[in-house]
């Protein structure tokens, strides 16, 4: 039977190399950046701790430094913004530092989401975990990963995110066949990867947070690498379901993708949006701009 102690520990795999935003990416990593004033991945930090997590390992690779130095002090910056008596911002720069105990790794290559969550097992241990991963993340106070722990609690079980698209939509992501249980639960019978819609055993689509038993780690270990070469994280939990059940948390609202160009630009525009020190200014420049293209 799978440890239901707490879940205190966070594994955020962000050792990809962000080719969908080249050249941005080119020096520097897609998790830091910025969606307004914060870096993506601060966002994906900030949900995990919320929801009670205080260990945090990160998985990086090459040219991933800066991750590093963004939740690690910075004394000269403290020490001017002390001098300038910029105090908000001083506090600001001082709590990214200390919101959690976080870690790093590197990968060493990239093998793929499955290889990815493997390199975190000697940090894990027997301890059930969670997975975040850094190019979405939930709004403040969202209950979707609070809900898993609690699911994870109560059926000491893996539990992963699901959220029901367009079934056109699917083939861009794992999809689940469910067994329903109670309004916002299933239990997971099958899971595939990345589906053609006629295929598909449903419209519920596996979105990038997962509370993990340690078993998972066993069954990376025997997932055969595919494409690229790549472990599939969907494979492993397709092993573990023959072993123990897994569950879908189901959820409709709440979600910021910034995995794509045009997802991150729209989620920058939303949360400017619900500033009220950028909103007034904003948003009749998008009327504006929205007008005169539709003029020509």
């Amino acid at each position: 039977m799978s440890s239901t102690s707490p879940v205190t520990k966070a594994v955020i795999p962000a050792a990809g190399l962000g080719t969908r935003f080249l050249p941005a990416t080119k020096a520097q990593p897609k998790e830091m950046l910025p969606v307004v004033d914060k870096p993506a991945i601060q966002y994906v930090v900030e949900e995990a701790v919320a929801a009670g997590i205080d260990d945090i390992l990160i998985i990086t690779g090459r040219s991933k430094r800066s991750i590093e130095d963004h939740f690690d002090r910075q004394f000269e910056l403290e020490y001017y913004l002390e001098a300038q008596g910029k105090h908000e911002n001083l506090s600001n720069v001082v709590e990214i530092a200390e919101l959690a105990d976080i870690h790093y790794v590197r990968q060493g290559e990239p093998l793929g989401l499955g290889h990815a969550i493997s390199v975190a097992r000697k940090h894990v241990g027997d301890n059930s975990f969670a997975v975040l991963l850094g190019d979405e993340f939930m709004a403040p106070g969202a209950a979707l990963l609070p809900g898993m722990i609690a699911t994870h609690a109560q059926y000491g079980r893996s539990v992963i995110a699901l959220q029901e698209v367009a079934i056109e939509e699917i083939s861009r992501y794992g999809c689940a066949k469910p067994e329903q249980v109670s309004d916002n639960l299933v239990r997971i019978l099958d899971i595939v990867e990345k589906p053609q819609p006629a295929d598909a055993p449903s419209n519920l689509a596996v979105m990038g947070r997962y509370v993990f038993t340690p078993e998972i780690f066993e069954k990376l270990e025997g997932v055969q690498p595919g494409v690229g070469g790549e472990i599939q994280l969907t494979d492993a939990i397709a092993l573990l379901l023959a072993d123990q059940a897994v569950y879908g948390y189901t959820f409709e609202h709440g979600r910021y993708d910034t995995g794509t160009v045009l997802a991150y630009i729209k989620t920058t525009i939303e949360l400017a949006m619900e500033r009220p020190d950028l909103a007034p200014e904003l948003g009749p420049f998008l009327d504006e701009l929205r007008s005169r293209r539709a003029l020509g």
